[in-house]
């Protein structure tokens, strides 16, 4: 079911003057060396203790260190990106309680995402300037969109990524999200390589390969990166110069994942995908540069939480459905089918295209799960006859 009122990110490029470059780094590194204070003392706690700490005793932590001559520098930034990473860091570990992800990890200098989060009571948004806590000038924002009408942003969070870009973040409701009117169509979606999507009325979406058209860019980028001396300004440009490249790829396969979500979840009421196990297949040596070109995950996250803003359905079917083998005109089954027969005909005399057959297969295994009443994403049973779910929520059971 939609809220009735969702948060969105309203993110946008933006410019610095040096002095607010300068400070925005200061408190990335303040950030950082928080956060990573907080969680060497939670896990040393739990190691020799076995005492868990909670967020309130690391805000202690955090007073009692700005206190000492060694962390006396943590004064000069704001407070509240401080505070905020420690509450993440409290949310990662009841992640990590709850088995919805691993242990927190520390971060890293150079790997780690550069960024701060400022509440309401460290930014000032008003008449289309923002101004964040211990500056003295408003950002210099490209309002590449507006922002909803009315709306006051909860939270603003400020990042600079490996090409040297910056952005900000801009978290607050928007009403205009609502459920769309009901259409009644449903459509079965097959994803693959040549092209990226298949649906099942016949229609094919061309796979861009982002990566592969700037490959023999980035090939050189990289190779004249592994000449430059470590630690010399030049290889800090070498690297900012490959950082760019990968950043115009992403950039391109985010904005064609967006269009062809956006326009699946407005036309279609149902859509039907297969849950691809897309880690397992990344293991595969001669596919696995073309599978994470395509971004089969990242769709599916997307068509998912826009599925869920607008009021749509998305159902995975079980990955051991045979999709491509099974003949959507009479049900037959093939014995085999190798990964380079793209058309086959079966005994019934219909001649079918790989993809599309395998979309109009998802389809009507969808439409099957939801005439059921199944869950979105059947699972395989196991051996002792158990679901992979239920033996799972077992297993997790103390």
């Amino acid at each position: 079911m939609v809220a009735t009122h969702v948060k969105r990110a309203f993110k946008y490029r933006f410019y610095p003057t040096d002095a607010q470059a300068a400070e925005l780094s200061r408190t990335f590194g303040c950030v950082r060396k928080v956060y990573n204070m907080a969680l060497a003392a939670r896990t040393e706690a739990w190691t020799l203790r076995a005492e868990r700490v909670n967020y309130n005793a690391t805000s202690s932590m955090l007073t009692a260190w700005k206190k000492t001559e060694e962390l006396a520098f943590l004064n000069e930034v704001s407070s509240v990106p401080l505070q905020q990473c420690l509450r993440h860091l409290q949310a990662a570990f009841t992640n990590f309680y709850a088995r919805r992800a691993q242990y927190p990890r520390f971060k890293s200098r150079k790997k780690s995402r550069a960024s701060a989060e400022y509440t309401s009571s460290a930014f000032r948004l008003q008449d289309g300037e923002l101004t964040l806590a211990k500056m003295s000038e408003p950002l210099d924002i490209v309002w590449s969109r507006p922002l909803p009408e009315g709306a006051k942003p909860s939270t603003v969070t400020v990042s600079r990524d490996a090409a040297g870009r910056w952005f900000v973040s801009m978290l607050c409701e928007d009403p205009s999200v609502k459920p769309l009117p009901a259409s009644g169509r449903a459509v079965g979606v097959d994803a693959g390589l040549e092209n990226l999507l298949t649906l099942s009325t016949g229609e094919k979406i061309t796979n861009p390969r982002p990566e592969r058209r700037d490959r023999a860019r980035l090939v050189k980028a990289q190779r004249s990166l592994f000449r430059k001396a470590k630690g010399s300004a030049n290889r800090a440009k070498a690297r900012r110069k490959v950082a760019r490249i990968h950043a115009r790829i992403a950039d391109r396969r985010q904005d064609h994942l967006n269009k062809i979500t956006t326009r699946l979840v407005r036309e279609n009421q149902t859509i039907v995908i297969e849950d691809l196990t897309v880690r397992n297949m990344l293991k595969s040596g001669t596919l696995a540069r073309a599978i994470s070109d395509a971004a089969w995950s990242e769709f599916r996250s997307l068509l998912e939480y826009k599925a869920q803003w607008y009021g749509r359905e998305v159902i995975a079917v079980d990955r051991w459905f045979p999709s491509s083998k099974l003949c959507s005109a009479c049900g037959a089954l093939l014995h085999r089918l190798p990964l380079h027969v793209r058309t086959w005909r079966c005994r019934c005399g219909t001649i079918h295209d790989r993809d599309v057959n395998a979309a109009k297969n998802l389809l009507a295994a969808g439409r099957a799960v939801t005439a059921c009443g199944a869950g979105v994403r059947p699972q395989r049973s196991t051996p002792g006859g158990q679901s992979a779910t239920k033996q799972e929520a077992s297993q997790r059971e103390p």
